[in-house]
């Protein structure tokens, strides 16, 4: 087993195994512990966890509510969980925020252990304490920061993902390696699904070196974001239709275009959408759908001082916090645009 260290508000280590179920085991024979996994998975875990012991949210973003944080918390209330008591999410991204952000609301503050079961999950959400759930407005616009106590990245969940999940999750990766470590890039062009485990693992190192020098995102973490202020605009207007990886994917050819204005150089903007198109991935959005687009990133949690503001690319592993005029922000969208 792997471990990486991530050290934040508290420390907690990243373990990279291959069988989550004799990882948790030993947990539920210490303490009252709860399972948070949506329907989907309920074949794949109810072999190893009683069934009074999951609490059952629906698939993907439909979780991150209101509504179901108050079922949630409503039932672990009824149930007389207490502040020793520890919720473990099983999921994707969607399910890891969700569950974060109960283990934070709940009592004024549980343990909760992370078991991400997507590309996403594995790379980004599960690490690094952001938890939240959506609203009308946008994404994540309602949560806190609250690291688990622990992650168990188990690979074999990869042969339980679709190819789309798959391709949607590596958008992190190639993130990841634009922003950080291009070892990354050259493993995806190699052969992403023969590297696929050495992917995620220099994919969670990133994210873990990051998080452990800006937990709260006031500098540093910020690079993190390459991508995602026009990423998760669009993932709100599609409603959500498309993966989350799907809309960065998008978000990253515009934040590489947009970086082009302010000096990088043409072939590594190039080299976005060749690595992104060969991963199936999307690299264009309705063009008819700028002005909501635009209004989207315009309340966006990353704006500061009422400005939109963007991670851009100086060259592979150095980047810059850029705003720009929204006649430049239309212009390279039209670049985008289908």
């Amino acid at each position: 087993m792997k471990s990486i260290q991530v050290r934040a508000e508290r420390s907690y280590q990243v373990d990279i195994c291959d069988n989550w179920r004799t990882e948790i085991s030993s947990v539920f024979e210490s303490r009252e512990t709860y399972v948070v996994a949506p329907r989907r998975l309920l074949s794949e875990i109810g072999t190893t966890i009683a069934e009074n012991k999951i609490l059952v949210v629906p698939d993907g973003e439909n979780q991150k509510n209101f509504e179901t944080l108050q079922s949630l918390a409503e039932n672990l209330a009824s149930r007389g969980a207490s502040r020793e008591t520890l919720l473990i999410a099983i999921g994707g991204g969607a399910t890891t925020d969700l569950t974060g952000f109960l283990a934070a609301s709940y009592l004024r503050g549980i343990d909760w252990l992370a078991v991400p079961t997507t590309v996403a999950g594995m790379v980004d959400a599960a690490i690094g304490g952001k938890t939240g759930i959506n609203l009308t407005s946008g994404k994540n616009l309602f949560g806190a920061f609250n690291s688990p106590v622990r992650v168990i990245v188990d690979t074999s969940w990869l042969n339980t993902l679709s190819a789309r999940d798959r391709a949607a999750g590596l958008a992190e990766s190639v993130k990841c390696g634009f922003i950080r470590d291009e070892k990354i890039l050259q493993l995806i062009e190699s052969d992403p699904t023969e590297n696929l485990v050495e992917i995620i693992g220099r994919s969670i190192q990133v994210k873990a070196d990051v998080v452990s020098l800006d937990f709260r995102e006031d500098g540093e973490r910020e690079i993190l974001n390459y991508g995602h202020t026009l990423g998760h605009a669009v993932e709100r207007h599609s409603g959500y239709t498309l993966r989350h990886g799907e809309a960065v994917s998008i978000g990253l050819v515009f934040a590489a275009k947009l970086s082009q204005k302010f000096g990088l150089g043409k072939e590594v903007v190039e080299r976005h959408s060749s690595i992104l198109q060969n991963l199936n991935l999307p690299v264009s959005y309705e063009k008819s759908a700028w002005p909501a687009i635009y209004d989207l990133m315009g309340k966006d949690k990353k704006r500061r001082a009422g400005e939109i503001r963007f991670v851009t690319l100086k060259s592979i592993g150095f980047t810059e916090r850029q705003s720009a005029a929204v006649g430049i922000l239309s212009e390279v969208y039209r670049e985008i645009g289908r």
